[in-house]
């Protein structure tokens, strides 16, 4: 169920960045041409942070209730990178081109493990999109 796509192994540099408030998508374009438009919602569930991810296999925290998360800012880390700050408060994960550029050439598997994973922890149909994130004890790795 979460078999997902192989990591990208070519070095990819960004040359275009813009969030689109509305739509809620952020559009990058790379210096080999390629050009994605990647849902927020899609960014922040697959956000490569230890809160999202865990600090090993099997230890990833299933993200509900994002459908309408935004981005409230871009910062750059070096030139390698950029951190989003999220609606939700989550602004721990650190998005590297080749990283972006994943999500964007997979997005639609990357949606179909998501949707799936949902299913599979009992929220019917896409209602998890929406369902309010469960409490979890405080982490070291909070943002809070």
């Amino acid at each position: 169920m979460n078999h997902l796509p192989p990591p990208i192994t070519q070095n990819v540099q960004a040359s275009s960045i813009n969030a689109r408030t509305v739509s809620r998508c952020l559009e990058i374009g790379f210096d080999d041409g390629a050009n994605f438009s990647i849902p927020f919602e899609l960014i922040r569930v697959y956000s490569p942070s230890a809160e999202v991810r865990g600090h090993g296999e099997g230890q990833e925290v299933l993200q509900v209730g994002k459908r309408l998360v935004s981005v409230t800012g871009i910062e750059p880390v070096g030139h390698y990178a950029i951190k989003l700050l999220f609606t939700d408060e989550h602004n721990t994960g650190i998005f590297t081109w080749q990283y972006l550029y994943w999500l964007g050439q997979y997005q639609d598997q990357l949606w179909a493990n998501y949707l799936a994973r949902l299913q599979a922890a009992g929220y019917a149909g896409e209602t998890g999109r929406d369902a309010e994130q469960p409490a979890m004890g405080k982490s070291s790795c909070s943002s809070k």
